[in-house]
């Protein structure tokens, strides 16, 4: 019995859906598309990070927790992230004050601020609302596909 494949990883609108569906994933996890959600717990600067032009490209960093993670490349990244041992979860305690210090000074500079490749799609929406947006996207792709055989 094959096992099931969820694709993951940048799908930020319902015809990026179709296409893994039709490439033969069962299904499609998203993940920064809900990061900007009303239901969403990142912070307001996480939030707005997501389409500032100040933040345009992500990279993989340990930089904040010492492990791998997808974030907006920020000044912590681009001066700690080359250096950033692999210390999992030393590092993410040793981090944790300077993050929630640079959330409270209004700095998101010095904040972890994970994202995927497709963030500059992220759509502020209530999450129902986006689930609804998703599925009529997904729906209208099918559609202008034709018959799958």
């Amino acid at each position: 019995m094959p096992l099931p494949l969820v694709a993951a990883g940048g799908l930020m609108r319902g015809a990026q859906i179709a296409a893994v569906l039709a490439a033969g994933a069962c299904a499609a996890q998203l993940g920064t598309a809900f990061l900007p959600c009303p239901e969403s717990g990142a912070h307001p600067l996480h939030k707005s990070a997501l389409t500032d032009p100040r933040f345009v490209r992500t990279e993989l960093t340990r930089a904040f927790s010492g492990r791998p993670a997808r974030g907006l490349v920020n000044r912590f990244i681009r001066e700690h992230g080359p250096y950033a041992p692999a210390a999992y979860p030393q590092l993410h305690h040793l981090t944790s004050g300077l993050r929630k210090a640079a959330a409270a000074a209004g700095d998101p500079q010095a904040m972890n601020l994970w994202a995927g490749q497709g963030h500059r799609l992220a759509r502020t929406l209530p999450a129902a609302e986006l689930v609804a947006l998703l599925a009529a996207e997904l729906a209208a792709a099918r559609a202008s596909s034709g018959p799958t055989g």
